[in-house]
């Protein structure tokens, strides 16, 4: 298995061994590929639980933290036992691979070099290409969608290094969103975008074609 299937099954029943790996075969061709979810300085361990607990359900491949706060250890695999964690995504950090970052450019210069288009959500921001998030094309080859605190917003150096700012439409008094509700809707429209793209060129049987960074 990767890292994004690590087995979790060692110490537990062959018969239950079984059963987790054959539902981890069945959701395999559901996840997105080259779809990364990248938390900006989250506030508590709350947060972040609820928001890995949304990536793995919706099916993104990985979550990257920028964590300058020291909420959460370097390795992932620390993470994974951790039991607030545990507790607050409801296991989902078992299965949801999870890379922290010290800062927003240290975790920039990562995606850049790995060829990644970042996106940030956030409302309208003068000068910089605006998409109203069910009007947006989320099909790149490889994708990093930011999302901010719910106080700060996303930063300016993320902002100025991203291709274009997701707005969700709200028509209520009160015009925000959490950080675990605003991930689970923006999510849910580019994984389903993402997942139907992936089956048109699996039927096709072709090759994703690979952008040029």
């Amino acid at each position: 298995m990767n890292e994004t299937e690590m087995d979790e099954t060692e110490n537990k029943p062959a018969k239950t061994r079984k059963n987790v790996r054959a539902k981890a075969n069945a959701i395999k061709p559901f996840r997105c590929k080259n779809l990364i979810v990248v938390l900006e300085n989250p506030r508590n361990l709350k947060n972040i639980g609820t928001t890995i607990r949304n990536i793995d359900a919706l099916g993104a491949e990985k979550t990257y933290i920028v964590d300058s706060h020291n909420l959460l250890k370097d390795d992932w695999e620390e993470m994974r036992k951790t039991k607030s964690l545990l507790k607050l995504s409801a296991s989902a950090i078992k299965w949801s691979f999870v890379k922290r970052f010290e800062s927003t450019q240290s975790c920039l210069a990562h995606l850049h070099k790995k060829g990644f288009v970042n996106a940030v959500t956030s409302p309208h921001i003068k000068g910089r290409t605006n998409v109203v998030l069910h009007e947006g094309d989320y099909t790149h080859a490889k994708l990093a969608v930011w999302f901010g605190t719910e106080g700060r917003g996303i930063s300016d150096l993320a902002v100025e290094q991203s291709e274009m700012c997701i707005n969700i439409p709200m028509y209520g008094m009160i015009e925000s969103l959490n950080l675990g509700t605003t991930t689970g809707i923006v999510l849910y429209e580019i994984t389903k975008q993402r997942r139907a793209y992936q089956e048109k060129y699996k039927r096709a049987g072709k090759k994703r074609p690979i952008e040029q960074s």
